[in-house]
């Protein structure tokens, strides 16, 4: 890989990370508040790949028409060495000209002497960032990885303010932690609304799910909330319900980690599309 091919590649892995930051598909990958930083690298990776077209550009210029990959004048000889010949046609170099000819003892050109190392074909490899930006875009994690992980639920440091009169919007996070660690203390008798993907068990017992992540989907962990009381006869794992119900003191445990999981009793549930952000960053904001 010359160093025309290496721009090239920066250039692209840069465009598509930046693609990706101005769109929402960085959000399968890693947590909004990150989005200043991919754009950060996205514009740092182009501007590499321009200062490397800069820079070669210029070296080139500088060398008077020296291929700046081997180091030889465009016109050389086969053997490697460019000839210049006299008014008589006689070769003006001497013998001496051979003593120093820029290549050490192996025969490999060495820097110093105007010869430039050929870069490792191991630099390929940073296509493949490059391809899975371009050809993978990876859907959301869902029931599937959710009922195979134990429920992530943490005691929280505190809990957001609460509306007096109306409905509650809680997101899947805000209703277990209210409910396991604080036994419903603020939303016994209240309804609550709560959006979340629909995941059923090895027993056919539903849940409503939100992947929770710390900084990147690698590291996305379920938290789950288990449904009792008019529950859609019909359920389909993966697919998005708001749910419309109240606070019940029952609770199950986790069958992976035996982790605390409330229930929601349920009065009301209409499906609706996926959210933009598909994952849920609350649990440890």
């Amino acid at each position: 890989m010359n160093r025309q091919a290496q721009a090239a590649v920066l250039f692209l892995i840069g465009a598509a990370l930046l693609h990706a930051g101005f769109t929402n598909l960085y959000l399968r990958y890693v947590k909004a508040g990150l989005q200043p930083l991919l754009l950060l690298s996205g514009g740092v990776l182009i501007a590499a790949a321009l200062a490397t077209v800069w820079y070669e550009w210029r070296e080139r210029k500088g060398t008077g028409g020296v291929d700046a990959e081997n180091g030889r004048p465009h016109e050389a000889h086969a053997d490697g060495h460019a000839h210049s010949e006299d008014a008589h046609g006689e070769d003006a170099r001497g013998e001496g000209a051979y003593a120093d000819d820029g290549r050490g003892d192996d025969g490999r050109a060495e820097d110093g002497h105007g010869h430039v190392h050929r870069e490792p074909r191991v630099s390929w490899l940073l296509v493949l960032p490059l391809l899975a930006l371009i050809l993978v875009a990876p859907p959301a994690l869902g029931s599937y990885s959710a009922m195979r992980t134990g429920t992530a639920l943490q005691q929280p440091y505190g809990y957001n303010h609460l509306p007096a009169t109306g409905p509650l919007r809680l997101n899947v996070v805000d209703y277990a932690t209210r409910a396991v660690y604080d036994h419903g203390r603020f939303i016994d008798g209240r309804q609550i609304k709560v959006t979340g993907f629909v995941a059923l068990d090895h027993a056919g017992h539903p849940y409503l799910v939100r992947m929770a992540l710390n900084c990147c989907a690698a590291d996305a962990q379920p938290v789950k909330i288990a449904l009792t009381g008019k529950i859609p006869p019909v359920l389909q794992p993966d697919k998005w319900l708001e749910v419309t119900g109240t606070y019940t003191p029952r609770r199950t445990k986790d069958p992976v980690n035996n982790g605390p999981i409330p229930y929601l009793q349920v009065t009301a549930a209409t499906p609706v599309a996926t959210p933009k952000d598909p994952y849920d960053e609350s649990w440890n904001n």
